[in-house]
């Protein structure tokens, strides 16, 4: 993974040597390969199955448990330069992810600001695009901002507003387009932020399962999704995250400045929130490895409990997470 704020890199990603998977791990994980962005970008589908090594047994064991209490859980963690599959529970699992799906959106404003189709155009902030979720710009006196600046917030923080006005420029349609190019068939923005969900609307911002979402953040971190350039783009702007509440809440960095590497860490956080929904995609390079990782859990929320015990087994598998970067890795 390049530093987010650096020039291009001619290597195919600072943490790893390119994005084919190791013979050895192709040969215990026989699946159906498809293409995340150019020539070399592989994404492989997981099975919808649990496994994992003894690197992340905590994590499972707390899935495990918040899924016997019926929730929906997924989750995939992946080695960036080698593709090998660290951890995979049900990673094939399609579920609900809040607006965490706004990466595929990113990623088509990133393609168009490189191919010319975007500028630094400014956008007015519509009545249309209002909605009272996450963000700044709400409080802004600032009525038209740039495409740039409104990509910014939305990786910042999710911000609904300014989501809400470049999925009105660009349009969900290209959106959905630019998804099936990449072979990204099951991860998909399905609606724009809304205060209140009808009968009429999708029941959901964004859907996706955990392995599809870590095969994605891995392509980003080897710079193969659209080219180097875009998935550079789509990587300052979610560097800027600071939702570091989730999976990230155990790598003890700074939440509102982590891009630069701190203690050997540098970490890509994306995460996704709602009612009853907690989901989490990311990268997190370290002193030994790189990977990419991703988990969705459904879950009844009815009770602060219940909410707290899902933040919780994620934190354990953040912890996980942080224990493997720090491991070399296995080729």
């Amino acid at each position: 993974m390049t530093e987010p704020d650096a020039a291009p890199s001619s290597e195919p990603g600072a943490s790893g040597p390119g994005a084919q998977s190791s013979a050895d791990g192709a040969a215990r994980r026989p699946r159906r390969r498809q293409h995340v962005g150019g020539a070399d970008g592989v994404r492989v589908r997981g099975r919808h199955r649990g496994g994992a090594d003894d690197r992340f047994t905590a994590t499972v064991d707390a899935l495990g448990s918040l899924a016997r209490e019926g929730a929906g859980v997924s989750a995939s963690v992946i080695d960036t330069s080698t593709g090998k599959a660290l951890l995979a529970v049900d990673d094939t699992l399609v579920q609900p992810v809040a607006s965490l799906g706004r990466i595929l959106l990113l990623i088509e404003v990133a393609a168009r600001l490189e191919d010319g189709r975007l500028h630094g155009d400014r956008l007015q902030r519509m009545a249309r695009d209002t909605a009272t979720g996450a963000g700044l710009w709400q409080f802004l006196q600032e009525p038209t901002m740039q495409v740039p600046d409104l990509a910014t917030l939305v990786g910042a923080t999710a911000d609904a507003w300014a989501t809400n006005a470049l999925l009105s420029t660009v349009g969900i349609d290209a959106v959905r387009q630019r998804a099936e190019a990449l072979g990204i068939d099951r991860t998909a923005l399905i609606d724009r932020v809304r205060d209140r969900r009808g009968p009429d609307d999708a029941p959901d911002a964004s859907v996706a399962p955990a392995g599809e979402l870590a095969w994605l953040l891995r392509g980003l971190a080897l710079g193969e999704v659209v080219d180097e350039a875009v998935s550079n783009r789509v990587l300052g702007w979610l560097s800027l995250a600071s939702d570091t509440t989730l999976v990230a809440g155990s790598f003890g960095l700074d939440p509102l400045a982590h891009r630069a590497l701190d203690h050997g860490l540098q970490a890509v956080v994306v995460t996704g929130s709602s009612t009853g929904v907690r989901a989490e995609a990311g990268i997190l390079r370290g002193p030994g490895s790189s990977v990419s990782y991703a988990v969705t859990v459904t879950f009844d929320d009815a009770t602060l409990q219940r909410r707290l015990a899902v933040v919780e087994a994620m934190r354990t598998m953040g912890t996980e997470v942080l224990e493997a970067v720090h491991a070399p890795a296995h080729r």
